[in-house]
């Protein structure tokens, strides 16, 4: 039967309301109403949203199509400067080359004259020759750099324009897949208006976001009476956005080892953040925000248990998880409530000391079938949890601790559901 009672109430709470989705607004909602909600944009403005994007990515396709044309046809034609530019220096060049070659020629031919005169009038004539064909080759030559030069300068300058009309594809090719992303956007806003609007997803439903982890690190398998134990939560925000506002839940549990007595009141926890180092008790932790989590980043809260030195040998679960609010109202939060497991000692005990006796009145009776603990119907998610601790071995049975942790868990994730409702209806004007 008690079996068949955890396995009922695990299967049901499979069904739950997300944990604790979020605790935070109940008890955080102090900004204006102004500051926390924006009006939504009708179902017209975001159509007439999509139609003027469908505008601005058509004619941002245009602007690169015609860019890349003309960088393939329009610099190329011969009307164009810096191309006309370009062939007329070539042609000067070539020119110049040629006019070199000639006058270089001229003093080959002058130099034979000079080498077969024979006469002294004739070499006279010869050599004034040579001498004329030698500064003409001098000033072609001194042409022909200044043409090299004149061709090398307009072929940089419509290289230049190359550069420049690529970079300008480039810039437009952004503009159009930013444009093509603002389209896709606003289309996307427009289909959840429609389906929200057709009932086929409620306006404010918070979301499971098991990306949202909260993981517990450091807390030992057994805490004694007495002692103070440190550890840490670290919360991590694997949604691949930025949260608004994060705001992780811990709170401590435990029962004896016969499950009939509840030891809450013997279990402190507290906890305490970088930003604020002031320990402060968990009971408000679901209430704190600890503010924007971008995506994949993480954020660490310290816990600190302290045992009674009076407290019973038992067992006891600290449990955690975490949950989100955006600026623009949506939210959620892990789905699962996890449970770290621990085993309690009494001050000096072992895990062979029974601890201090119970006291009678707390034991099962007709009339009183759970002890001073009571119990809970509220179904608690035990799917996906960590135990990190292990029973007492007292040779009671190990099923009633687990049970009794479980209706402690049920009693959070009751209160849960009522700080959800205290969020929509602050949220609705409700």
């Amino acid at each position: 039967m008690i079996r068949r009672v955890l396995a009922t109430a695990v299967a049901a709470a499979v069904t739950a309301p997300v944990v604790l989705l979020s605790s935070a607004p109940a008890f955080a909602d102090e900004k204006p109403a102004a500051q926390t909600q924006k009006a939504k944009p009708t179902i017209e403005e975001l159509r007439q949203a999509v139609e003027r994007a469908q505008k601005e990515y058509d004619a941002a396709v245009i602007a690169v199509n015609d860019a890349v044309k003309f960088l393939e046809e329009g610099l190329e034609e011969e009307t164009y400067p810096t191309k006309a530019a370009l062939i007329e220096a070539e042609k000067a060049a070539e020119a110049a080359a040629k006019a070199k070659d000639e006058a270089d020629q001229a003093v080959v031919d002058a130099q034979a004259e000079l080498d077969a005169a024979t006469t002294d009038e004739d070499k006279a004539a010869a050599q004034t020759a040579l001498d004329e064909a030698g500064t003409a080759a001098t000033e072609a030559a001194e042409a022909k750099t200044a043409a090299d030069t004149a061709h090398t300068e307009a072929q940089t300058a419509h290289d230049d324009e190359r550069v420049a009309q690529v970079r300008k594809i480039d810039l437009l090719q952004k503009a159009r897949d930013e444009a093509k992303t603002k389209l896709k956007d606003a289309e996307k806003a427009l289909a959840e208006a429609e389906e929200a609007e057709e009932g086929e997803e409620p306006d404010g439903e918070c979301v499971p976001a098991p990306e949202l982890t909260a993981v517990v690190s450091g807390l030992p398998d057994k805490v004694v009476g007495g002692t103070t134990e440190t550890f840490t939560l670290r919360v991590t925000n694997g949604t691949g956005s930025t949260l608004d506002e994060v705001y992780p839940f811990a709170s401590a549990h435990g029962f004896d080892t016969k499950g009939y007595k509840e030891l809450d009141s013997y279990l402190d926890l507290e906890w305490s953040t970088a930003a604020n180092p002031k320990w402060r008790d968990a009971d408000l932790l679901g209430g704190t925000s600890v503010g924007s989590l971008k995506a994949n980043a993480s954020v660490d809260v310290k816990l600190r248990l302290k045992v009674d030195a009076d407290v019973l040998a038992g067992q006891g679960s600290v449990y955690v998880t975490a949950d989100y609010l955006n600026d623009d109202g949506s939210c959620g939060g892990y789905p699962d409530l996890d449970d770290y497991g621990f085993q309690i000692l009494p001050k000096g005990g072992d895990a062979g000391d029974p601890g201090k006796p119970e006291d009678p009145k707390d034991k099962p009776t007709p009339n009183n079938p759970t002890g001073q603990g009571g119990t809970s119907t509220t179904p608690v998610n035990t799917s996906g949890t960590t135990t990190t601790g292990s029973l007492a071995q007292t040779g009671s049975n190990d099923a009633l601790p687990k049970i009794a942790l479980a209706g402690g868990a049920a009693l959070v994730l009751g209160a849960g559901a009522v700080i959800i409702t205290r969020r929509r209806n602050k949220s609705t004007g409700a």
